[in-house]
Order: structure tokens, then sequence, then C-alpha cells
């Protein structure tokens, strides 16, 4: 990707679409539907990545489940609201999309570059088992004045590092998108299975200093 307007947020994946399209919004007469694609990991497992895509990149009314999909893109973000509160909604926003044959065994599936602003204190913590993790949330800029606002979560030493930015530095990230299912609590009486999405950090960069992440 070339564009100068979008080098700061970059998003490669390859992954199965695993549902239809729903209608999501329209700006200027085209429309934005999702979709979820399955992309796998290397530890046999996978993560469910919901794409934003225009109607215009392709036919939303076809049914594409099973199929392979490589997509290049940006990691978005956009404020819902609901229960009274504003919901940060996250989606892979689709510039190129082609179908490919198959995926093979060790490729590189889900790639994320982005460039951007420290906007919220790290918040550093230990698992029980001693695990360092620190959780970062960077502003993207976009043309016009709006900005994406990815949760990223670093570990090891890259946690330990990360838990000294301050609010305000610039930061590079390289990574991966996952997602992670957890419990909601709606009332006293109700529990409802939500999905968060964020950024698994393999490397951070802070001025002209780098780390990558340590074998854990």
């Amino acid at each position: 990707m070339t564009d100068k307007v979008i080098e700061n947020n970059q998003v490669t994946i390859m992954g199965e679409i695993a549902g239809q399209f729903t209608y999501s919004h329209e700006i200027f007469g085209e429309g934005f539907y999702l979709v979820d694609v399955l992309v796998p990991r290397l530890s046999q497992s996978a993560d469910l990545i919901p794409l934003m895509i225009s109607e215009r990149l392709i036919n939303v009314k076809e049914d594409y489940r099973g199929q392979n999909v490589l997509v290049n893109g940006q990691f978005r973000s956009y404020n819902r609201h609901e229960e009274r509160k504003n919901k940060l909604v996250l989606s892979v926003f689709v510039r190129e999309i082609e179908f490919v044959d198959e995926i093979e065994e060790n490729e590189k599936t889900n790639q994320i570059f982005l460039d951007g602003f420290i906007c919220k204190e790290a918040i550093y913590r230990k698992t029980p088992l001693g695990r360092e993790i620190a959780d970062l949330l960077l502003a993207v800029n976009r043309p016009y004045g709006k900005s994406d606002y990815i949760p990223c979560i670093s570990w090891g030493r890259n946690a330990r590092y990360a838990s000294n930015f301050k609010v305000g530095s610039r930061c590079k990230i390289w990574g991966r998108i996952q997602s992670r299912e957890y419990m909601k609590k709606i009332s006293e009486e109700q529990v409802e299975k939500r999905v968060a999405y964020e950024v698994s950090v393999s490397k951070l960069e802070l001025y002209e200093e780098s780390v990558e992440e340590d074998a854990l």
C-alpha cells in the first residue's frame, strides 16, 4: 500500500468467510455491509474478524460462506450508543479483496501495522501465573481530522516496556488482530456472551527504539 493516507494503518488477513452480509450503513449512496471471516492461527485455533465492505467491491447478495479470501484494508473504530453509553466497535475496513483457492499451513494470515499516539495511560498487570500484560489504546489518525482508537495488548518484556509509555507518545505497532469472547453482565439475572477485538502486539517501536516480543 503506497497511498500516504493509509500508511499508518495497514491490515492484511486471509481467512474463510463464515457468515452472510448484513447491512451496516450508507455514505453518499454507497452501502456498506458487515461479514465475519474466520482467520486461522498457528495454534490451530482461529479468530473471527468482522469485515466492513462496500457493495461496490463485492456482490453482497451472494452467499460466500466457506470460500477463502485475501483482504487488504485498515482496522477502524466507531462509537455506537447502546445501554446509555458508547461502545467502541471495531472492524477491518476493506480496500481490496480477492478470492483464493486455499490457505497454506504456514501462510501469514493475519498482519497489522499501526502508527499512532498513546491516548490513555497503559494498564500493566500480571496473571496468576506471573505473565506480564500491558493494555494500550492507540489513536491512529485518518484524514479530515478523524481518528481510530485501537486497543492493543502486549506481553512479556514488551509489556514492561509499554507500561512506561506516556500519553501523547507516538508509537508504531506490529502484530495481529485477535478476537476474544467474554461474558457481559446485563442484569442481576442475565449474562450475555460478547466478542472483543484487539491487536496482539509482536513488536513495538517508540521514537528510535524497538523491542521484539520474547518467546513465552
